[in-house]
């Protein structure tokens, strides 16, 4: 794993909630001795191992585990090799989706065990909004990240709530950041969520007070802005590495990533393409970051990673795949995503938040 450093501040995005958007170079406050905001940086390669150990036992299984399938300019996927005692394994596409996971089967029971390995390329994403430049996408791929899905509807209290953030926005960028400023302000991260939560943007308004982890909280982001004619989507992937300023909770900090998951946010905005966002993380910041729970997004420690994580990401974090509504190839019902390793042990679902139980291990290395 890389050892953490401190980096100049190079280009950054506007203060969501906090100041309007400015031409030019901006440059942030300093958080006691902490400059957050992820510059341009080479290209990092990693590795990352998964082992799979099934209960032994008489019943046929399945394993399903998501492999890095994005190659754009913030990552490149490189190759998946895996070994184990699998009576048939094979790399599967998603037709609808791109999504690519491995997809093994144990036909004669015993000890399932399954081991894969995913090498890749990450780099710093970030944007600089004085430069806006023609940008052009396949209209499908707009139209799908406009689209409800199982748990982003886009009628009912997420249309209602995201009219009145949005109410009196000129723009894109400006509902989105509207939007953004919105989630850090109202919601919370949930400590006792299981995993990153199911993402169920209902449920995340309602029953859940607005509280969540990663996937609620970004996921209610993509789902506010869809209902907001702003095309969105999830990216599913994995903190493979700590963060360069020293924040603990923005990255995994130790070789073993096996609760490191973690749902990351994009928006396509005319003139920048897809935009990074994550204010899930700011969130993190501010509910686990320092021994208090810190509420004011403007607290110091908080301040330059609210601005920094609109419109940039750093690259310790690999993505799996943007799929939502998932059909996986030998399984009846669908995923509302995939980020974590899936098991069936002859009709039984295997817990994927109980790593202990479900017997799995990821750990991440930098070549």
């Amino acid at each position: 794993m890389i050892a953490s450093s401190r980096r100049s501040i190079l280009k950054l995005a506007a203060i969501a909630g906090v100041a309007p958007l400015v031409g030019g170079m901006a440059r942030l406050a300093f958080a006691g001795d902490r400059p957050y905001a992820p510059a341009e940086t080479a290209w990092r390669r990693f590795e990352t191992r998964t082992v799979i150990s099934l209960p032994q036992g008489d019943s046929p299984a399945q394993v399903w585990l998501p492999v890095p399938s994005l190659t754009t300019d913030y990552q490149r996927s490189l190759e998946d090799q895996w070994s184990g005692n699998a009576t048939s394994a094979e790399l599967v596409t998603d037709p609808a989706s791109g999504a690519r996971y491995l997809h093994a089967t144990f036909e004669g029971g015993g000890a399932p065990r399954l081991e894969l390995i995913s090498s890749f390329e990450t780099r710093n994403r970030t944007i600089d909004w004085s430069s806006p430049t023609e940008m052009h996408e396949d209209p499908a791929v707009l139209q799908a990240a406009l689209k409800p899905s199982s748990y982003k509807p886009l009628d009912g209290i997420v249309a209602e709530t995201a009219q009145k953030i949005t109410a009196g926005a000129d723009s894109d960028v400006d509902k989105v950041r509207a939007i953004y400023a919105w989630i850090v302000s109202h919601c919370y991260r949930n400590m006792d969520t299981p995993g990153c939560g199911p993402g169920d943007n209902v449920a995340t308004l309602t029953t859940a007070g607005l509280g969540g982890k990663c996937a609620d909280l970004n996921g209610l982001f993509v789902g506010l802005a869809r209902a907001s004619g702003v095309p969105a989507r999830d990216v599913f992937g994995v903190r493979v590495a700590p963060s360069a300023f020293g924040y603990k909770q923005l990255g995994a900090n130790s070789p073993t990533i096996t609760g490191a998951q973690h749902c990351r946010a994009e928006v396509w905005l005319s003139g920048f393409g897809w935009v990074a966002m994550d204010p899930a993380d700011v969130l993190k910041v501010m509910r686990a970051e320092s021994e208090s729970w810190i509420k004011d997004p403007s607290d110091p420690l908080v301040v330059q990673v609210n601005a920094a994580l609109f419109g940039n990401w750093e690259g310790n974090w690999v993505g799996y795949n943007t799929a939502e509504d998932l059909h996986l190839s030998g399984r009846a019902e669908s995923l509302p995503f995939l980020m974590y390793p899936q098991a069936t042990i002859g009709e039984r679902l295997i817990d994927e938040l109980d790593a202990k139980s479900f017997t799995y291990e990821m750990t991440a290395s930098e070549a």
